[in-house]
């Protein structure tokens, strides 16, 4: 929990009561306790308000004692390792498999853990972006996450498309900062004969706002195009159910609220009825081949009728430990659980912010509607300099957020780890910032 003030007397332009965030983390707690917060590089406060879980999750507890034991396992057994340490290295990502299928809504067919987000985006457009003929586009959200859209362009340069043409950037309308799900929809319905490829993000990474991924899947799909969906904000943030949605595929990281450490192993599914189909063309490499076979040493592949099939390279045993912590951990919690309290939380959290936005040049940009969003409420603020703002709230108050130029800030109240005070103190550290407007 996080310490005592260090001087109670201050003053705060906060009208909702600190001691009524102190009151709502006694009666919903979180899990807090089974996480590593950062000590505070300013403020009043012994313990970081951490609402940067959205670019970096925390460190479990629990992560060191379990990567020192797979460690351990190298130094005692050395190659032997790979079937006889107490977590065997040769199937090692089967353990991962089951527990990111349960989170994602997936069959374990369907589900691996592999690489990282951008490469394995690359690998299933191999499969699935097929260009021909007047069905070539790819459509994006204008606010993408710059890999993606690097990603995409680059694919239609390497089918000898033009990008400028090829990529369709779905923006909100007119003095709006979301994209509505028919206009999505809409799009698909009336050029959708035109799109080889949907490809956007569940959760927006700068708006916070989650998209309909059912009804455009079901848009898309209609329209005779491949829908792919970029999760690496949706996962472990807000429920989903891949393979009841009939998305052809999707991938997502693993290092924002699945909290594996920075750079952490990605994760891809793919429709089971994609799988064991002779006509997708794949990249394959060593670990795309069955196992059962992998050392009889053939030239020519064999690859099984699941999403393993697009694995390429042995997994990396000591970046898939803190993954496999991680989803132990939310197996233990249960997403729903998470996501009623990510409602709660962050519905403290926007009535705070409708205080201090009230009169100060801020803007809260998110959806309000709960169901339109995740554990994020992104703020634009009106004057200087986004990540200026967030150094002051860091080391002047001990809040920590993200800064994406030029002029949004974004808070995150991750229902693991985060609590009721950690929003209270984002107000308030705000209100003490940003000036009023005159």
């Amino acid at each position: 929990m996080v310490g005592p003030d260090r001087d109670v007397t201050r003053r705060t332009d906060v009208r909702i009561p600190e001691q009524e965030a102190h009151r709502l983390d006694q009666a919903d707690p979180g899990h807090r306790h089974l996480f590593r917060v950062p000590p505070a590089d300013g403020g009043r406060y012994p313990e970081a308000a951490y609402l940067a879980g959205n670019s970096l999750g925390l460190q479990p507890r629990a992560t060191r004692a379990e990567l020192l034991a797979d460690l351990d396992a190298w130094s005692r057994l050395g190659v032997e390792g790979h079937l006889e340490a107490e977590r065997p290295w040769l199937p090692y990502h089967e353990l991962l498999t089951a527990p990111a299928a349960r989170l994602v809504g997936a069959l374990p067919v369907e589900t691996v853990v592999m690489n990282s987000l951008t490469v394995n985006l690359h690998l299933l457009m191999v499969s699935f972006y097929r260009p021909a003929g007047r069905r070539s586009r790819i459509v994006v959200e204008d606010a993408a996450f710059p890999s993606d859209s690097y990603a995409v362009r680059s694919q239609a340069r390497f089918h000898g498309l033009d990008p400028d043409t090829t990529v369709v950037r779905l923006k909100p309308r007119p003095g709006e900062e979301t994209l509505r799900t028919e206009d999505v929809t809409g799009f698909l319905a009336a050029e959708g004969d035109t799109v080889a490829l949907v490809l956007l993000g569940g959760v927006n990474y700068l708006t916070g706002e989650l998209m309909d991924i059912a009804a455009i899947t079901a848009a898309g799909r209609a329209a005779g195009a491949v829908v792919g969906w970029d999760l690496a904000h949706a996962v472990g943030n807000v429920p989903l159910a891949l393979h009841d949605w009939d998305v052809d595929f999707a991938a997502w990281c693993s290092y924002k609220y699945l909290n594996s450490g920075p750079g952490a192993l990605a994760g891809v599914f793919v429709h089971q009825r994609h799988l064991g189909d002779p006509d997708l063309p794949r990249f394959e490499g060593w670990w795309s081949t069955e196992a059962a076979t992998r050392f009889e040493m053939t030239p020519v592949s064999r690859p099984p009728a699941t999403v393993e099939a697009w694995q390429v390279s042995n997994p990396p045993i000591f970046a898939m430990g803190p993954v496999r912590t991680s989803l132990e951990l939310f197996d233990s919690v249960g997403m729903p659980a998470l996501r009623e309290r990510s409602v709660r939380l962050t519905g403290f959290l926007e009535r705070l912010l409708d205080e201090v936005t009230a009169d100060r040049p801020l803007t809260v940009v998110t959806p309000r509607d709960p169901a339109r969003r995740g554990c994020q409420l992104s703020v634009r603020i009106g004057a200087g300099s986004a990540a200026e703002l967030t150094k002051r709230l860091r080391h002047e108050h001990g809040v920590v957020a993200d800064a994406r130029e030029p002029d949004i800030v974004r808070f995150a109240p991750v229902p693991l780890y985060s609590t009721y005070h950690d929003c209270w103190r984002v107000a308030d550290a705000l209100a003490a910032t940003v000036e009023q407007s005159r």
